[in-house]
Formats: C-alpha cells, structure tokens, sequence
C-alpha cells in the first residue's frame, strides 16, 4: 500500500502564482525503481564529500588548531611566508581526503544492500526499503533495518536535489515510523554525519531526540590511513524515538 502526503506548492502560471496541490506518493520499492533508486543515493551521498570537508569544518576547532599550529611551527623553522600558503593546502587536503573516504563509503554501500535491494530489504524480515514518487517520477529513498531487540534503524534515506522542500523526506521518514509502529518495534534509531542543518531540523520534527554525539567517526566499512584520520573528521549524530511515548 502506498502513503500519500499532500504539499501545497506555489507555481507561477501567465504572471499568476497559483496553488497546486502535489502528492507525495510512498510505496516499496520494486524492481523496476533500481537505477533510480542507486542514482539518488550516490548523488546524496556525494554531497557528503563538501559537506565534511568545508562545511562541517567549522566544528572541528582541534582541527582548525591542528593545521594552523603545523603552519607555524613550518614558518617558525624556516622563516619563509610562503609556508603561511599551507594552510589553505591543508583544507585542500581536507577535501581530498573527504572525497577519497565518501567514494570508499560509496563503494562498500553499493556492493553490499544497495546493490542487493531484494535481497536486504524486501526479502529480510522486519526490513524494507521505500521510494517516494512526485510528478510521476521516483524522488527519494529510505530504508529500515530491523536490529537485534526491539528497535528498528532508519538509513539510506535521499531526497533528489530538485524535488527538496516539497515534503518527500518527511513523508518518507513517517512512512518508517509506521512500518515499526506496525511490526512492533518500540524504538526507531537513526544516526548521521550530515552537517546541513536541514536534516536535523527533518528529525527533530518527526520527533527523534539526538542522544549522542561522536566526534572523529570512523565510517563503517572503511578502514583510515593515518592521514585520512588527520584531514577526514566527522560527527556523527546518534537518534532515537521511543514509540510508546508518542
């Protein structure tokens, strides 16, 4: 069965801004969704590779303290300025590496379940993956993994770029909520390393808490060189909802 969420837009028509309603359909995915569903996810996914490396910087400050102390320790020894040019190197670097753990990230996601949708979602119990549809074309993604205990885990959830504030990650993020309430979960869990505030603001209004923070994440699946553990630095945000509370 599919779950429709109604969002009202507004669209310009002869000079004249009128209101549309657009449906928001959620359904499982099926087989015939998979390039859709592999590009949407790759293409969110690799917007982690800016996200990490310049704008989650700012939430580094030991990193910041890092680079800039190399900096001037190099200048110190060799009294050149040319050496103050490594500090903009270093936050290159950041981006390189970032890039370089993403597509390692990417890699690993792409031959495991996201390359094997039947086979981890649709056939696994206590496990499904759904895509939303807007315009009659596939949209987004989410899928929820049934955990050891009473809790269900919400990943791999992706919104194509050009279909974002028109309601799909929210009716996508309920539709899991639904199916745990359905299967009877007592808690859904969820964890992030996006720095955009606008996921977070998505979670907290389906009503998830954060209930943890880990600073230096190592991603799952892939293993970190010593200097991709200098210049790739994540948060990573743990959620969670307790269902019989709300």
């Amino acid at each position: 069965m599919g779950h429709q969420v109604q969002k009202i837009v507004g669209k310009k028509s002869g000079g004249v801004k009128a209101q549309t309603a657009e449906i928001v359909q959620v359904r499982e995915f099926e087989p015939a969704d998979a390039s859709e569903v592999q590009r949407i996810f790759s293409e969110g996914v690799l917007e982690m590779v800016v996200d990490t490396a310049f704008r989650g910087l700012k939430h580094h400050p030991e990193s910041l303290l890092l680079y800039a102390a190399a900096t001037a320790i190099c200048f110190t020894i060799t009294m050149s300025w040319w050496v103050i040019g490594l500090l903009p190197a270093m936050v290159c670097m950041r981006y390189f590496y970032s890039r370089c753990m993403i597509h390692s990230y990417l890699k690993q996601a792409m031959s495991t379940d996201m390359g094997d949708i039947e086979g981890y979602y649709m056939r696994s119990p206590g496990s499904c993956l759904w895509v939303a549809v807007l315009q009659g074309k596939v949209v987004g993604v989410v899928a929820a993994s049934g955990r050891l205990g009473s809790s269900v885990e919400l990943h791999r959830m992706s919104v194509d770029r050009s279909f974002r504030r028109y309601g799909v990650g929210a009716a996508l993020g309920q539709k899991v909520l639904e199916f745990a309430a359905s299967q009877g979960y007592s808690s859904v869990v969820l964890g992030t390393t996006a720095y955009t505030p606008a996921a977070h603001r998505l979670y907290r209004r389906l009503g998830f808490q954060c209930v943890g923070v880990t600073n230096g994440y190592v991603t799952p699946g892939v293993k970190q060189s010593f200097l991709e553990q200098i210049f790739y630095r994540v948060r990573h945000h743990h959620y969670s909802l307790n269902l019989q509370e709300s």
